[in-house]
């Protein structure tokens, strides 16, 4: 891991995500990139037409989000911590995409709020857009964590034997907090199973990927989303790990309602990984 990238608007929870950059940069050597973009309502012709951004608006703008971002950087506890700010004007998306791109970034970590689902989270609806888009896993948080907290991983799963590239960087993500993989499967009335085809298929699972550290879990639950926040709560985990899928948003391995529901009633912080189709 050597670049990180954190989409900052000077909201309360962009503070905790750069908290928690500054912990895994000080851990991994990495660099970080402070990125505020710029949205300003373009100059219409009387048709309609776009004709220009207000250049005053821009510079002003500008301007100012350098000198904040630069009052940030300064918040960096010691020197050799390399911290990069970049000001752009654009589309959120397509703007942190072309960063991670140019910078080549290996992880986002970005502030959620989580109160009303991924409506709320940061920057209005983006992050259900951002964390379906990027190239890069993406760790959403809600309150910065020293990284010696995370111990137990929570991974949920519908046990597919097609993940091979999450599985890696999960492997990647469980070495660099030395934390154990909780493997979650949750048995409901539309997919039932037996309690010994259950544990079979999660033993299967944890042998096909060569997983270390870890112990499976099977639970029966009338739906997949209270399976997994009873079970984050109860048994104590640190962090949610998530595959994801492009074409559906955080709906890869579940359908979008239940990691929604996940995101927005869990505290720890959630770790996802885009499978591209």
């Amino acid at each position: 891991m050597k670049n990180i990238l954190v989409p900052y608007d000077f909201s309360a929870q962009s503070d905790e995500a750069f908290k928690v950059a500054l912990n895994v940069v000080a851990e991994s050597n990495a660099q970080i990139t402070l990125l505020y973009i710029v949205a300003i309502p373009p100059i219409y012709s009387g048709s309609g037409e776009i004709l220009a951004v207000d250049p005053i608006a821009y510079d002003s703008i500008t301007e100012e989000a350098k000198k904040k971002l630069n009052k940030m950087k300064a918040k960096a506890p010691s020197k050799s911590i390399n911290v990069d700010t970049e000001v752009v004007y654009g589309e959120l998306v397509s703007s942190i995409k072309k960063t991670i791109e140019s910078k080549q970034i290996d992880l986002v970590i970005m502030g959620t709020s989580g109160t009303s689902g991924l409506s709320e989270a940061f920057i209005g609806s983006n992050t259900e857009k951002i964390v379906r888009f990027s190239t890069v896993p993406v760790l959403a948080v809600r309150k910065s964590f020293t990284l010696k907290s995370i111990k137990k991983i929570l991974v949920p799963s519908t046990l597919q034997l097609n993940q091979t590239k999450f599985i890696e960087r999960l492997k990647e993500l469980q070495d660099f907090f030395g934390a154990k993989l909780h493997i979650l499967l949750i048995n409901t009335p539309i997919h039932f199973r037996t309690d010994a085809e259950g544990t079979e298929a999660l033993q299967e699972f944890a042998k096909y990927y060569e997983l270390k550290n870890y112990k499976i879990h099977f639970r029966s639950y009338p739906r997949e989303e209270d399976g997994i926040i009873d079970f984050a709560y109860s048994e104590g985990m640190d962090l949610i790990a998530m595959a994801t899928h492009a074409r559906k948003g955080l709906a890869h391995l579940f359908n979008v309602s239940v990691t929604e529901n996940v995101v927005n009633h869990i505290q720890s912080p959630i770790w996802t990984f885009c499978l591209k189709s």
